[in-house]
This record gives structure tokens, C-alpha cells and sequence, in this order.
């Protein structure tokens, strides 16, 4: 059809509108029949894989042709002695406090180290004294062929970079020369996981027991993740379900005394002392300035809101107030919500549609809370501080929650979370271990955590449970009838 003549004739009056209307009725019929004809030529796609590999194990399943599999040859274990002659040195290993004229050599050990930024060989000659004592090779887990320092460069990549396995071997072998399989890797933080499960114990404990606690969830491939931050440890629990629940075994709102800064879910609802995230608020307000730039009420709303926040903030850090001073602060800081939100508050407007709607639940959330006491509870809160010695005052907001959560939640839309409950109870007691020495720690690097990780080893008792005894709390291992935190919130599937 030609389009130009089409309108020309259709301007001079030589094709009338029923002529017109007639053909769009006709290509439109064309159209729909091309669809039709295209959608049933279309190749349905099957809904299992059709590799070559896969078509083989269905055969296999069916009984039909079992293919032969070639065995890798993978040169068989080595041997420990193959392994002794290999090492770069040889060091010996006595019981501790008897003398070497006593012990007598037992049996030799390999393990791999790191040295001058280099992965180095050695072998330990173990001795044994006259009471069974044994020597123990200074910074490795039990029988491991790792240090410590290894362990712990293979936890930090994998969990708290959020690299790969694969990745994590990668780095490992071009920067310290050390030739480390994915599977030994993942065998490393198994046993790294089990070694800290009772530290991961004692750190449950600690966040009831603190001054002021951060806490936030989202969504992850197995139910959630949930974070409980306090000056005094760091929990993550991978693979909880998001419900009141499982917040009781955390952090009971009927016994927790402190201060819970979260957003606005009716999960945190029954806490006695609670901060409401500003930034969960101030967004909202933001949004509608941009969902309508025109409309002037709402920008005034949103300028207003973030000045009395500002405001807040100014009073908080102000060292010349007084406890009384900053408390009058905050009335007037009430005032300023109240004439704000009170006219659309008082006119208790039904339920609406789009921004407006947006605009009436967050001028009454502003006033629910402000009358709950939940927005300016930072503003007179005292500081506190961490066991590393570090002040930290109290925020208005609850982005440190957001941010730790924010690499699971990245993680999980790019598919590359753990999908068992083993992985998700394996990176919950790793990533709370590693971000709880932050807290501790004066400076956060792989030298000091080896060099605190190494004093656990020795002394048989961790930073997180030498302050657990000084605050009197119950320490004692878990029983069947009194499982573990981690055991009741995450279970070992079939055990």
C-alpha cells in the first residue's frame, strides 16, 4: 500500500472515512494472523537442560547405555613424609612447660604458611611429653596443612569482599604463590566455621546485653538476612525466617533494655526505648517532591523536615547543653513535628490514591511517633563505647544496618548467595566472628585479627568471651535440652 497516496486521497475526497475505517479493520485482521502463524511456528524450549551431558545421565537413569567413566588421575594423596621432605625447614614442637629432655618425637606435620607475603612450606616435628602432652604447631586449626593466616585471607575475600571460591583461589595463588583448590578452600571454611561456632555462641549474648542496637533485614535466597549491631558485637544471621519469632531469640523485647534504632516494621513495634531511622522518613518525603515537582506543599514538607532533622542533629552534638538542656531541646523539637503535621493529622483524611495518599500515612506516621517518643531519642542519648575503646555516638538514622546488609542484598540479585541451610549457618558464624573484631580491634587488618585469632588458640578463650565473664553472663556449653541460638534459628539439616 502506498502510504502518501493513500493520504493524498484521503485529503481530496476521493476515499471516504468508511473506506478508511475498513482498511485499518483489514491489516489489522493481517496483522493478528501473521502473530498467529509466527507464534506456532515458534520452537517450544524445553524445560530440562539438552546438553550432551545431561541426555547422557537420563540415559543413565532409564537403565540404558551407563557410560564408563574415565578416572582422573589426580597422583593420589601425598604422603606426610613426601610432604616433610618438600618443606623449606623443619621446626620442632615441645610440649608446653616440659622440658625438651623429656619428650621424645611423636610425628611430623606440614603446613603450609605465609611469610614475607609468600606461601612457604614447613615442617613441624611434633614431640610428645611424658604424660601424653603433645606440642602444638603455633597458629593451625587441628590437623589443618593451613595456617591461620591462610584460613583467615580465605575467609576475608569470600565473605566479607564477597568473592567467588574460585576468585578467592585465584588471588590467593597470584599474589602468594600458593596452589589452593576451590574444594580445599571450602573444606577450610567448614572447619574454620565449626572452630567458631562457640564463639558465635558468646556473641549472641552480647547484643541484649548492650546499650544501643542496630538492627535490619531483607530478603535473601533462604528466607532472610537479619543484622544486630551494638557496640559490643556484630550478629548477621543468614537464613532466618523475618518474623517476631525469631527476633525474640535474638533480642527479647520484654527483657532488652537498651536502645533499638530500626525502621518503621511492625516487627520492632513492643521495644520500650526505640529510635526511628530519620532516612527511612526523609526519603519518603523526598519522593514526592520528585513524583511532583510542581506541587509547593510538598516541597515545603520536605525542607521542612529535613531542617527540623538538621536541627536534631545540631542539638545532639551541642557539648554546652545539659541533659536537662537538651531535653527542653527536644520538646521544642516535638512542637516543630506538631506544626507540621497536625493540620492534614487533625483532618483525618480517608484513605486516598497515588502521592497524596503517600503524603496523608507519612504526615500521621511522623505524628505517631513523634507522640511514642521514637524520634528524637538520639538526641539525648549518651554516647557509648566499644571495647576497643572508641566513642561512638548514637545515630538518628539506621544506615549502619542498611550498609552491612547492603552486599548480601547485592549478592542475592546477582544469584550469588549459598543456597543450603549448611551455607547459610557457615557464613552466618564466619561474617558475625570477622565483623564483631572490628569492634575489638584498634586497627581492622589480616596482621592484628591473626595476631587476636592466635591468642584464642592459645589461651582457649576469645576476646568476645573474656567480656561476656567481666558482664557476669552465663557461659556453658549447649546442651540437647538447651540448643544453641544457632541451632534453634538454624538447624543442621538432619541432625
Amino acid at each position: 500500500m502506498d502510504v502518501e497516496q493513500l493520504k493524498e486521497d484521503v485529503c481530496s475526497g476521493r476515499v471516504t472515512v468508511d473506506r478508511l475505517v475498513e482498511l485499518v479493520v483489514s491489516l489489522q485482521r493481517r496483522i493478528d494472523e501473521l502473530e498467529r502463524q509466527l507464534g506456532a511456528s515458534a520452537t517450544p524450549q524445553p524445560s530440562e537442560p539438552f546438553s550432551v551431558r545431561a541426555e547422557e545421565q537420563r540415559q543413565e537413569a532409564r537403565g540404558r547405555n551407563p557410560r564408563k567413566r574415565k578416572r582422573r588421575s589426580q597422583g593420589g594423596r601425598k604422603k606426610t613424609a613426601e610432604k616433610v621432605a618438600q618443606a623449606a625447614r623443619i621446626e620442632k614442637v615441645f610440649p608446653e612447660g616440659v622440658p625438651e629432655a623429656e619428650c621424645w618425637l611423636s610425628h611430623a606435620r606440614a603446613v603450609w604458611r605465609i611469610e614475607n607475603g609468600q606461601a612457604v612450606l614447613v615442617a613441624y616435628e611434633v614431640y610428645r611429653g611424658p604424660k601424653n602432652q603433645y606440642g602444638k604447631v603455633p597458629g593451625a586449626f587441628g590437623r589443618s596443612e593451613f595456617g591461620i593466616e591462610i584460613v583467615l585471607a580465605v575467609a576475608y575475600l569470600a565473605y566479607m569482599v564477597g568473592l567467588s571460591f574460585d576468585k578467592t583461589c585465584l588471588l590467593i595463588g597470584f599474589f602468594q604463590n600458593l596452589n589452593l583448590p576451590k574444594s580445599q578452600a571450602e573444606a577450610l571454611m567448614k572447619r574454620l566455621a565449626r572452630q567458631w561456632e562457640e564463639e558465635f555462641d558468646v556473641l549472641c549474648m552480647l547484643p541484649a546485653n548492650s546499650l544501643v542496637v542496630h538492627t535490619d533485614e531483607t530478603g535473601w535466597s533462604i528466607h532472610s538476612v537479619w543484622a544486630f549491631l551494638s557496640e559490643k558485637a556484630r550478629v548477621i544471621f543468614f537464613g532466618v525466617r523475618k518474623d517476631a519469632e525469631t527476633l525474640k531469640q535474638i533480642l527479647d523485647s520484654a527483657t532488652f533494655a537498651g536502645l533499638l534504632i530500626s525502621d518503621d516494621a511492625a516487627v520492632y513495634a513492643n521495644f520500650t526505648r526505640s529510635q526511628k531511622c530519620w532516612a527511612h522518613l526523609l526519603r519518603k518525603a523526598i519522593k514526592l517532591t520528585l513524583l511532583e515537582p510542581t506541587n509547593a506543599e510538598y516541597r515545603h514538607f520536605a525542607d521542612r523536615l529535613l531542617e527540623i532533622y538538621h536541627e536534631a542533629c545540631r542539638v545532639q552534638r551541642d557539648k554546652r547543653l545539659s541533659t536537662a538542656g537538651r531535653a527542653e531541646k527536644v520538646g521544642i523539637l516535638d512542637d516543630e513535628i506538631l506544626d507540621l503535621c497536625a493540620p492534614m493529622w487533625v483532618a483525618d483524611l480517608p484513605p486516598g490514591e497515588g502521592p497524596q495518599d503517600d503524603y496523608r500515612l507519612l504526615g500521621n506516621e511522623l505524628m505517631r511517633l513523634m507522640l511514642g517518643r521514637q524520634l528524637f531519642t538520639f538526641v539525648t542519648a549518651a554516647a557509648v563505647e566499644k571495647p576497643n575503646g572508641e566513642t561512638m555516638a548514637v545515630s538518628g538514622t539506621n544506615n549502619e544496618s542498611e550498609r552491612t546488609l547492603r552486599s548480601p542484598a547485592q549478592a542475592r540479585d546477582t544469584g550469588r548467595t549459598n543456597k543450603t541451610p549448611h551455607g547459610a549457618r557457615r557464613q552466618t558464624v564466619i561474617v558475625s566472628v570477622l565483623q564483631s573484631l572490628r569492634q575489638y580491634l584498634s586497627t581492622f587488618t589480616l596482621s592484628s585479627v591473626i595476631k587476636e585469632v592466635g591468642l584464642w588458640l592459645k589461651a582457649g578463650r576469645s576476646c568476645f568471651a573474656r567480656l561476656a565473664k567481666k558482664l557476669g553472663l552465663i557461659e556453658g556449653q549447649p546442651h540437647a535440652n538447651c540448643p544453641s541460638v544457632l541451632d534453634r534459628l538454624l538447624p543442621v539439616p538432619g541432625g
